[in-house]
């Protein structure tokens, strides 16, 4: 059984998480969309609704299972027994740092990353930008799966 992980803050979930979340979906037999919990980070948004807005978003996916997790990615990876990690690319400073961490899991326990480039149409979005628009009462709508409310 192919296994993966796809970790993140999740900060909200965004229309270009869920454009990896779909493809990388296809790719394995079970994906754990894997959000993680920093205690020295201050969220928009809390543990339960992040949790509440990726599970309304894929409830209809069998394949899919929502957990949170702290510490070390590769650790709850290897609990899990999951051989993969699922990460988005957006763009190349992107690539930059997510080959360092890649290295790293690799050296700290062989597990592979697998990147998917997100669609050119949802490149540009991401939790901090949402945020932003969110802080200044914005339309975000268009940024966010539906199940994303505040």
């Amino acid at each position: 059984m192919k296994k993966a992980v796809f970790p993140g803050s999740f900060d909200p979930i965004t229309l270009g998480h869920v454009d990896i979340i779909e493809r990388g979906v296809t790719l394995f037999d079970e994906l754990i969309i894997a959000i993680g919990v920093n205690a020295d980070k201050k969220y928009m948004f809390s543990l339960e609704e992040r949790k509440r807005f990726i599970e309304e978003t894929f409830k209809h996916e069998p394949k899919i299972k929502v957990m949170t997790y702290s510490g070390l990615t590769v650790n709850f990876c290897k609990e899990q027994n999951a051989q993969f990690i699922l990460r988005g690319l957006r763009n190349p400073a992107d690539f930059e740092f997510e080959k360092a961490i890649a290295h790293t899991n690799r050296k700290l326990s062989e597990i592979e990353t697998v990147f998917l480039l997100t669609s050119s149409g949802k490149s540009y979005i991401s939790s901090s930008i949402v945020r932003d628009v969110i802080r200044n009462n914005g339309d975000f709508t268009g940024l966010v799966p539906n199940a994303v409310t505040i």
